[in-house]
């Protein structure tokens, strides 16, 4: 695989089947080519009602997103910009033709909306729009920012697509998310947060009811700790969530039902050793649920009550990360070490690929990818991906290590080739690439998810050097050329690598990561869930542990060549991170560094020049130390001309 190829690599991002489940939308990304358009990918609605009667794209659009089925089943709906407004509106398009038209504008972009059963009246998120007297100032240049008090809170509005009534909104205190509308007509259910703040819709947000009558909230689940989006049972009687099972949990991984009945929510997976990834009703009395379990996944139904479990599949391949259930139709997103994400259908008992969205991966070469198993110095077996290069069949070779973010997240035995972490390219190139699930991670329960907390940089990197070390011991990673890279908080520990573990690593690449604790819990929009879910203590309880475990303390021992990645509008991981880390080490002055922003990017890369950017500089940063053995950094230019026409390369 090459950087082009990586680049035009298209993936499901999203499915939703038909009431009836004839049909299945779904959502293909389709990367743009960053040397003929700029912007972030475009996104393709395509239908589906087999695997042979796979419909060409019905719309197409960049800003495309939320895409579900009006009720009855007869017109897809989906939420985009305006061509002549800046702001997000609903629009549907009929299932069997026609033109696709705005059916929602509000004076403020929408964010969510879920309909009644009918199909006539439609409930959506947005804030209050912008006063004349606001633009206006606006417009004179009085754009001061108040920081948190200014955020606007997202309301819960219910509009009649028919036009009889006016809009109404209900009269909440916080800000919304995740918005149903309940099977019985009777209800909405909703995520309230104290405020808008990201912080607080991430940790402190409750799921609530209110009438669809008077709008009065009638129930108020009280969880403690991260949860997702709630979903309806098909009778009313009750909602489903995944939840974290108190308010350190680093993840929400465990299912939850909430009942009208009695008020009450109660955990009906208890000791599940793994993490829950999605979830749907298949009836009244019954969940399905995806679930990861180490680096692998499963599906399985349970009921209500929390009894009578039975997994469905456990099949190593494929990946299985989405579900979508409607009238006996199981659909889902799966990916495999030599696919993307694509549509899957269960047909009885087999999980059968519906979709092929890059026909021409058939005829690339792709290198081979494993499990590996390793013990970290204390005894506990850990386990990661190996990608190995693609002609070498022995001998140690250039490991490049790739560091999951999080740490609440992990690695598993799909498909993990992207931008950031290029591993088919490097196996092309002769390396091999390592992705090891280090604790803290989740995917194997709540306690090995919580090993890491009260220990920045402490054994969870030392899981990461254990893992090098094991590879250089059976003969895969060669000394002397050990790279390492990661986003967020594996940039944070590839920091670490490049300055506290300096002497292991070879290479390092840091993109979006800490190089400083103490300013960067001031800097970062989620300070209440650092402190909840990862450090445990207040800067000034510990100002030690803050300055210990930054990279940065350590920028003198550093010999590791670093570059840094990072975007100068990212509010998790403040652009200051990357610019504070590259001054330390330009000054102590030991080993190259190199620190590139992206002017318009956030916590992530979105944009195809920015990504493609990425990804060149990367993998020339590990070519020009770990193969070339170079002593300086490369030209700061990069080389676009072969993919430029020749008046652009002029």
């Amino acid at each position: 695989m090459t950087l082009e190829q990586l680049g035009e690599l298209r993936s499901i991002a999203q499915i939703a089947v038909a009431p009836d489940g004839e049909r299945i939308a779904f959502v293909l990304n389709i990367p743009l080519d960053p040397y003929e358009q700029g912007g972030a990918n475009r996104r393709e609605l395509h239908v589906a009602q087999s695997a042979d009667d796979m419909e060409p794209y019905i719309y197409t659009i960049t800003e495309l997103s939320s895409v579900a089925w009006r009720p009855p089943g007869n017109a897809l709906t989906f939420l985009a910009l305006c061509e002549d407004s800046e702001r997000r509106a609903l629009h549907e398009i009929p299932i069997d033709g026609g033109e696709p038209r705005r059916i929602l504008l509000h004076d403020a972009s929408i964010t969510a909306y879920s309909f009644s059963p009918d199909g006539r009246f439609v409930a959506y998120l947005a804030t209050e729009g912008e006063s004349e007297e606001d633009r206006k100032l606006a417009e004179l240049g009085f754009n001061a920012r108040v920081w948190d008090e200014s955020a606007r809170s997202l309301r819960v509005w219910i509009a009649d697509t028919h036009g009889e009534y006016d809009t109404q909104v209900l009269e909440t205190t916080g800000s919304a998310s995740s918005l149903s509308w309940s099977p019985d007509g009777e209800h909405l259910a909703f995520m309230l947060a104290p405020t808008a703040l990201i912080d607080d819709e991430l940790m402190y947000r409750q799921l609530v009811v209110a009438s669809t009558e008077d709008g009065e909230i009638t129930h108020r689940f009280n969880h403690e700790g991260k949860k997702s989006d709630a979903v309806w049972a098909p009778d009313g009687k009750r909602l489903a969530f995944i939840g974290g099972v108190d308010i350190h949990d680093p993840r929400e991984g465990r299912l939850m039902v909430a009942e009208l009945a009695d008020g009450v929510h109660r955990d009906i997976t208890l000791g599940y050793r793994g993490h829950i990834q999605d979830i749907a009703w298949e009836d009244a009395e019954h969940l399905l649920y995806v679930g990861h379990v180490g680096v692998h996944s499963e599906l399985a139904r349970i009921d209500y009550r929390g009894r009578n479990l039975e997994v469905i599949r456990n099949a190593r391949q494929p990946l299985m990360r989405a579900i979508d259930h409607a009238d006996g139709t199981l659909a889902l997103i799966a990916d495999a070490p030599d696919h993307p994400a694509e549509l899957f259908v269960m047909e009885e008992t087999e999980l059968v690929r519906w979709s092929d969205s890059n026909p021409w991966l058939a005829d690339v070469r792709l290198a081979e990818q494993e499990v590996v198993t390793f013990t970290a110095r204390d005894g506990l077996e850990l386990e990661g991906i190996l990608v190995r290069p693609l002609d070498v069949r022995s001998g140690p070779v250039p490991t490049i290590f790739a560091i999951h973010g999080g740490p609440e997240a992990h690695d598993s035995d799909g498909w993990l080739t992207s931008y950031a972490k290029p591993a088919q390219v490097a196996a092309a190139r002769g390396y091999a690439m390592f992705f090891p699930n280090y604790r803290g991670s989740t995917g194997r329960g709540v306690a090995f998810s919580k090993l890491g907390q009260g220990d920045p940089a402490g054994a969870e990197f030392d899981d990461i050097l254990d893992a090098r070390h094991h590879l250089v011991e059976v003969g895969i990673a060669a000394e002397g050329h050990i790279g390492i890279t990661g986003r967020s908080y594996g940039g944070y520990a590839s920091a670490w690598a490049a300055t506290a573990q300096t002497e292991y690593f070879d290479a390092s690449v840091v993109a979006v990561g800490a190089g400083e604790n103490i300013s960067k819990f001031g800097t970062s929009d989620i300070t209440n869930e650092l402190y909840l879910v990862h450090l445990r203590e207040w800067p000034w309880e510990n100002w030690q542990m803050y300055l210990e475990s930054s990279p940065v303390y350590y920028a003198e021992k550093s010999r590791t060549p670093t570059l840094i990645l990072h975007g100068e509008q990212d509010p998790r991981v403040h652009v200051s991170q990357g610019m504070t880390l590259y001054r330390y080490l330009k000054l102590a002055g030991q080993a190259p560094v190199r620190l590139v922003t992206y002017p318009d990017e956030a916590h992530g890369t979105v944009n195809a020049a920015a990504r493609r950017d990425y990804s060149m500089r990367l993998m020339r940063w590990m070519d020009h130390f770990l193969i070339d053995g170079a002593d300086e950094p490369p030209p700061y230019r990069l080389n676009h001309s072969p993919w430029l026409a020749p008046d652009d390369a002029e």
